[in-house]
């Protein structure tokens, strides 16, 4: 009877962390979900899966033996050895409770807990892959990826641009975000920003243990960021201690975070440079069929952008200041003072050429008002000028057309 109370206990708590759908999927094709390899599977989140599951139908030693495997490929897995702990001693002993065996810190235990349910939630996602963000996307000729972090679901998510300039789902991984959540605002406020930023290449000069095997800085303040006087700096995604295979869900200074295998899995995306980083919360799933509104969007997005240029070389003034929005913004001012220095230079009506190209754009998730950011190579030929010069501007939706809300250099 003691014996089989410290089961139940065990079994119990395998239950609690496996989510509600991973109990209901037929045997084989459970089977097939944890045995067939997966090179979009993490390694490391199976073996974990795989553990839990031998728990739940009672086959404590073989949970034993594939937590000893896991345990073998990352030695510095923390909540793999805080399983190991409890099978141990569910042999010997009643458990009271999830890390009753290991850690006394119930802060800890808690922190534990919800990254097995979270990496676990994942692993039984059945649109995991078959999705994306509804999200207006358009990669330029020189990026092949976008990075999705759904920080509800403590997911980076990659895409890769197809032939056909659509995205493909290439692989997921575990991250961990700001201990105070996200929203970031303040310097020092442990939050996670959300917004459309850029990761920048990996940094070269030496860096503390914390930063892992590699640290990509991100654009962040960004200029909506500046504007709306959000402060601090220093946001990126980086490793783990090396003595450290993961960290809990919400454990960084707002930076968002990898293993460092999982880090070494990107480097090739992110040392580009450049590489678009969409950081938001609970994006809205879609399979790609379903994305005919964003084509609309992005469309008559792009026949507004064509007709900003047009107006620009016609030099008709009335014509291209009808395309900022009334809030518009930028680095010396508002509409006002730019309407104003517009209007001066293009008085004498000079003849010009404005070329744009590897345009890209990317919708600004979680925005109070539809929002895209639009990045190009600008081209300007005047009479006495020849300038290229990468541009950015935030397009918004104002009285249902699209206006620019900031413009400047990218």
């Amino acid at each position: 009877m003691r014996g089989l109370r410290k089961y139940c206990w065990v079994a119990f708590v395998a239950s609690a962390l496996l989510p509600w759908n991973a109990t209901a999927v037929n045997q084989d094709e459970l089977t097939a979900r944890l045995f067939v390899q997966n090179k979009n599977t993490n390694i490391v989140e199976r073996m974990l899966v795989q553990t839990l599951q031998s728990i739940k139908e009672g086959r404590l030693q073989q949970a034993l033996d594939y937590v000893d495997q896991l345990l073998t490929i990352s030695p510095n897995f923390a909540l793999a050895h805080l399983i190991h702990g409890d099978l141990l001693s569910a042999k010997a002993r009643i458990l009271n409770g999830f890390g009753d065996a290991s850690v006394a810190d119930n802060g800890r235990i808690q922190d534990f807990k919800e990254e097995a349910e979270i990496r676990i939630r994942n692993y039984f996602d059945r649109s995991r892959g078959l999705t994306q963000p509804n999200m207006l996307v358009q990669l330029s000729g020189k990026q092949s990826h976008v990075l999705f972090v759904d920080t509800a679901k403590s997911r980076l998510y990659v895409y890769e641009k197809n032939a056909d300039d659509n995205l493909k789902y290439i692989a997921d991984y575990y991250v961990t975000i700001g201990k105070n959540g996200i929203g970031k605002k303040d310097q020092g406020d442990k939050r996670t920003p959300i917004g459309v930023y850029f990761a920048s290449k990996k940094l070269n000069r030496p860096l503390p243990d914390l930063y892992g095997d590699a640290a990509y800085p991100l654009n962040y303040p960004n200029e909506i960021d500046s504007f709306e006087r959000k402060t601090g700096s220093g946001i990126w995604i980086h490793g783990t201690p090396h003595d450290t295979y993961s960290r809990p869900p919400r454990a960084s200074d707002g930076c968002v975070v990898l293993s460092n295998p999982d880090v070494k899995a990107l480097q090739e995306i992110l040392q580009i440079g450049n590489t678009p980083v969409v950081i938001g919360v609970n994006f809205q799933w879609v399979n790609p069929q379903s994305l005919k509104t964003q084509q609309s969007l992005k469309a008559d997005l792009k026949s507004e952008i064509e007709q900003w240029r047009k107006d620009w070389v016609s030099q008709d003034t009335d014509a291209y200041l009808s395309h900022y929005a009334s809030d518009f913004f930028y680095s010396d001012g508002s509409l006002s003072k730019w309407s104003s220095y517009k209007r001066q230079i293009q008085a004498a009506k000079p003849k010009v050429a404005v070329n744009l190209n590897d345009v890209s754009m990317f919708t600004y998730p979680n925005a109070n008002r539809q929002m895209v950011v639009v990045d190009f190579e600008q081209e300007f030929i005047g009479p006495a000028l020849r300038n290229v010069m990468k541009k950015r501007q935030y397009w918004v939706q104002e009285s249902g057309q699209w206006k620019i809300l900031y413009e400047g250099s990218a």
